[in-house]
Formats: structure tokens, C-alpha cells, sequence
């Protein structure tokens, strides 16, 4: 599991940075065509599912609470995921909980830049929500590591 999220992350991350790559050669702009701002939404829904999956992997809700979507609106990931920063590694009973969150974060960074070029509605909510669940993984990976023992040598289990 750890390596699977490990390895989603790092694909969804390459992609990301091609991504901003080509942006900065090429400058941003707004999908022109129905078919591109389609693939762009296509991109956010496979980045989404993931998130979702993981939340529910994690013994998340799949969603995140209404009331945290919205608070998400002016923040940006980068904020979002300071929510919870841990100043060395975590006890390894919680190195699943803490790269869930890890990956969570690398999608929510994919999305919002998507839903930037987008400039729509649907992209902002689906940004929000994505940056709403990764302050709340950050936020749980910090709580396991806190109720984690000293000396926990667990395989990173999931709570």
C-alpha cells in the first residue's frame, strides 16, 4: 500500500511538474477547445477518484466536510498542508497514515493548478475540496504520530 501511494505520488508529481514546465515555456492559458477543458476535467476526475479512494483506504469519510471545502477557498495547498508539519519522520507505526497524506497533497497540488487553468467553478470546487482533504490527512498523520509509542516499530499500519 505504501508503495503503491509512493508511486502514485511520484506519477502524479512528474506529471505536475511536465505540467509547469510547459506552462512557463509556453505561458498559461486557458484550455481553448471543448475537448481540451474536457481532458482538463477528465485530468481533476482521476486525481479526485484517487483522493476519494485513499480517504476511504485511510477510514476517511470520502468527502470532506462541507463547512472545510469552504474554508479552503482562499488558502492555497502549500497552507493547506502546513496544517500539520512534522520536524523529522514519523514513528514508523504511522508511515502509511503520513504518505496517504503525502499523496493526497502531491493530487491536491495537480488539481488546483488544473482547476487554475480551467477558471471555472466545477475545477475551483473540486481544488477546495481537494486541498480540504489534504489538510485534514496532515492533520491525522500529526495525531498518530503524537499517540504513536516511542519505540513503535509497526509496519505503518492504517488506523
Amino acid at each position: 500500500m505504501r508503495a503503491t501511494a509512493t508511486a502514485l505520488a511520484a506519477a502524479t508529481g512528474a506529471a505536475f511538474a511536465l505540467g509547469l514546465f510547459l506552462v512557463a515555456c509556453g505561458g498559461s492559458r486557458a484550455p481553448r477547445t471543448w475537448q481540451e477543458q474536457q481532458s482538463k476535467r477528465n485530468d481533476i476526475t482521476v486525481l479526485w477518484a484517487q483522493i476519494r479512494d485513499w480517504r476511504r483506504e485511510a477510514g476517511m469519510g470520502v468527502e470532506p466536510d462541507e463547512t472545510a471545502v469552504m474554508a479552503m477557498s482562499r488558502m492555497t495547498v502549500s497552507s493547506a498542508a502546513r496544517a500539520c508539519v512534522l520536524d523529522r519522520a514519523p514513528r514508523p507505526a504511522c508511515s502509511d497514515v503520513c504518505d496517504l497524506g503525502d499523496a493526497i497533497c502531491d493530487n491536491a497540488e495537480s488539481i488546483c493548478g488544473i482547476a487554475d487553468e480551467l477558471n471555472d467553478p466545477w475545477a475551483r470546487e473540486k481544488c477546495d475540496s481537494a486541498k480540504a482533504s489534504c489538510r485534514e490527512a496532515r492533520q491525522r498523520c500529526c495525531r498518530c504520530d503524537e499517540d504513536a509509542p516511542e519505540d513503535a516499530t509497526g509496519a505503518g499500519a492504517l488506523p
